[in-house]
């Protein structure tokens, strides 16, 4: 039977600023990733955030990300190795000790924005990311693209690694996302959406943007919280691979079996 855990990227509301519906998407994914206050996100909100994890039984995992709230994290920076991993050291441990006094065990690290494509494709930056991952427990699994930089930092680490895939993202003949800038880059189609990821987890590829066709094994798919169709697509998505007789679980069970 195939497996994948659904992901996505919630508790990135700032003080009186709301975004996203999460209480929703809670309903339909396995795996959250929470914002840690640099992008998004503020202590109040991961309590609240973290606290609605433990009730839903949905596992979390810290969502760090730049410096950059008015950019909301998705501005490229020119960040050394030394302080990337400074930084991300810095919000896993505060996501995690929020994790302990809601009950939790931080399941994983997914970079957010524009940490997470500048790290795909960096060596230096991934395996930055990579070793505060490692450093910030045992077992703590490091979430990124498929195929990318990341997976070659976890390897050479020893650090479990998490294939990640979009639900809602287009891709390039390379393997990485399309910019947020170009035509093509989101997909807002909910039937379109759900029928790749059926095909990302049963067959292991997913189309390009030129048509081409990406062959990689997800361990895990993202659907964002902060479009208008975030919700229903979640829950189309998770639906279409439950028909497909796939199992949608943690992604602890994913990686490790």
């Amino acid at each position: 039977m195939y497996k994948v855990d659904l992901n996505s990227d919630i508790g990135e509301s700032f003080g009186a600023y709301k975004m996203g519906d999460d209480a929703a998407i809670l309903e339909a994914v396995t795996s959250a990733n929470v914002a840690c206050g640099f992008h998004a996100g503020d202590p109040l909100v991961m309590q609240k955030t973290l606290t609605a994890c433990a009730r839903r039984g949905v596992a979390a995992g810290a969502h760090p990300g730049y410096p950059d709230l008015v950019g909301f994290g998705r501005r490229n920076m020119k960040c050394t190795p030394d302080e990337e991993y400074a930084d991300c050291l810095y919000q896993i441990g505060a996501l995690k000790a929020f994790c302990r006094a809601n009950g939790l065990v931080l399941q994983h690290v997914k970079p957010h924005g524009a940490m997470y494509n500048q790290g795909a494709k960096d060596a230096a930056l991934a395996k930055a990311i990579a070793q505060a991952v490692k450093d910030s427990g045992e077992g703590v699994i490091l979430m990124g693209l498929a195929n990318s930089e990341f997976e070659k930092a976890a390897a050479e680490l020893g650090v479990p690694f998490a294939a990640e895939a979009f639900a809602d993202r287009g891709y390039l003949p390379d393997g990485s996302l399309v910019p947020r800038s170009q035509p093509g880059a989101l997909i807002r189609d909910v039937k379109a959406a759900a029928a790749r990821v059926v095909r990302m987890v049963v067959e292991g590829t997913v189309e390009a943007i030129d048509g081409s066709v990406i062959k990689f094994r997800p361990h895990s798919i993202c659907m964002h919280g902060d479009t208008p169709e975030a919700v229903e697509m979640a829950k189309a998505v998770r639906a279409a691979l439950e028909r497909a007789g796939v199992k949608v679980t943690n992604l602890k069970e994913v990686v490790w079996g």
